[in-house]
């Protein structure tokens, strides 16, 4: 069965989309969602959505690659997660094109309210929850600092490549550049 839909309704459901912010991107995973089913039944009115909270301990031990060890875990309690409650941050000192050493940018970072590596590995297990403007960058999570096995401090980061998330790290004594922003609750 073949329905017709005039070009006005189309473009009605496209104004519709982009009025709430649809990429292009979320309209072809929207024409390939399998719950497409589902969709129709809230336009109806027979399905009911129930929205999902991603709470993060961010008191919790944090996770410790192996032959590593942890020297500051800044605790931060139960987190609710909504993209708008972190912001990145960059010294002025990492700003048009400066760059910082990161054991003096761990210094102006201190009093901050830096998110901790919790946060990052709860983003890797959910990466539909990280924010589309993240991709440029290489996220860091200065809230718990790592010696290597080689006595070399460090911080982990998140970071978009090859089209997915993927975490690495990144030592103090290295220069951190305005890409490099450090993740930080909002106020």
């Amino acid at each position: 069965m073949s329905i017709l839909y005039s070009v006005g309704q189309m473009n009605q459901l496209g104004d519709a989309l982009e009025a709430h912010d649809f990429t292009p991107d979320d309209v072809t995973k929207l024409r390939t969602s399998p719950h497409l089913a589902m969709i129709r039944g809230l336009v109806r009115g027979q399905v009911e959505v129930t929205v999902t909270k991603h709470i993060i301990d961010l008191d919790a031990d944090p996770f410790i690659p192996d032959g590593w060890g942890v020297v500051e875990h800044q605790k931060g309690g139960q987190f609710e997660w909504d993209p708008a409650n972190v912001s990145l941050y960059l010294s002025p000192n990492q700003r048009d094109g400066k760059v910082i050493k990161g054991d003096k940018l761990r210094e102006e970072l201190k009093g901050e309210p830096v998110c901790n590596a919790n946060l990052l590995d709860y983003l890797l297990v959910n990466p539909q929850l990280i924010p589309d403007e993240w991709k440029s960058k290489a996220v860091f999570f200065w809230g718990t600092i790592y010696r290597r096995s080689d006595g070399r401090l460090c911080v982990r980061d998140l970071y978009w490549d090859g089209g997915r998330w993927l975490s690495d790290f990144y030592w103090l004594e290295f220069d951190w550049y305005g890409s490099n922003p450090a993740a930080v609750l909002a106020n």
